[in-house]
């Protein structure tokens, strides 16, 4: 029961899942100060939301889970090569709808 616990692969995989649909959506050269980049964006985020509350639904979600996820979609927007603030900002968007 214990080992468990520290059972995050469905949450890894479900970051890294989240981090390539944000990435097919929201393509590194688009441009920030685009007018519409922000009515996009708004879009995209409600769109990642109901793919993790979809997720959180049918999976114990605990502290360890939940980092892991988190981590998991923060290196894989960072490796892809987006902009390390734009990227802390989304995990910190992430975390709160945890």
């Amino acid at each position: 029961m214990l080992f468990n616990w520290f059972n995050a692969r469905a949450a890894d995989q479900c970051g890294a899942e989240l981090a390539r649909f944000f990435m097919e959506r929201m393509p590194i050269d688009t441009q920030k100060n685009e007018k519409k980049f922000a009515a996009k964006t708004s879009e995209l985020l409600t769109k990642l939301s109901l793919r993790l509350n979809q997720f959180k639904s049918s999976n114990r979600l605990n502290f360890y889970t939940k980092a892991k996820l988190a981590n998991s979609f923060k290196w894989a927007l960072k490796d892809a090569g987006y902009d390390a603030k734009y990227v802390d900002d989304l995990t910190e968007w992430l975390v709160k709808q945890l």
